[in-house]
């Protein structure tokens, strides 16, 4: 099993700069709140570092174009999927993201969706 992670973002230099002026300039109207909960405006979280080491499952990261480039499946980003089998399903949807507050929100509601589906 290993869980994958889509940023509302495109992965080019050009859409990297316009993403860190915006979190900057109007971070509340920023359009990934996964982005949010990962990265500062200078780059990952401390804790979410931590926790990316200490995972005992896979975790792969994808920006749009790059997730659109491997899988033929078209989401709602952000997004977080659980890959098993080669299959493919939602883990946590836009909706879901967006109620998270903090990264260790985050951390915590991925631990305990895992803990139930005793995948840890």
């Amino acid at each position: 099993m290993e869980l994958i992670f889509v940023y509302n973002a495109k992965s080019d230099r050009l859409n990297a700069i316009l993403d860190f002026a915006h979190k900057i300039v109007s971070p509340s109207t920023y359009a990934c709140d996964l982005c949010k909960l990962t990265h500062g405006n200078f780059g990952e979280h401390e804790s979410w570092k931590a926790f990316m080491k200490t995972s005992d499952i896979p975790l792969t990261f994808f920006h749009i174009d790059e997730f659109e480039t491997h899988y033929s499946e078209a989401f709602t980003y952000p997004i977080v999927l659980k890959k098993e089998h080669d299959k493919l399903s939602t883990f946590l949807d836009a909706k879901a993201i967006v109620r998270i507050n903090t990264t260790e929100d985050l951390i915590t509601t991925v631990k305990s969706i895992l803990q139930q589906a005793k995948y840890i």
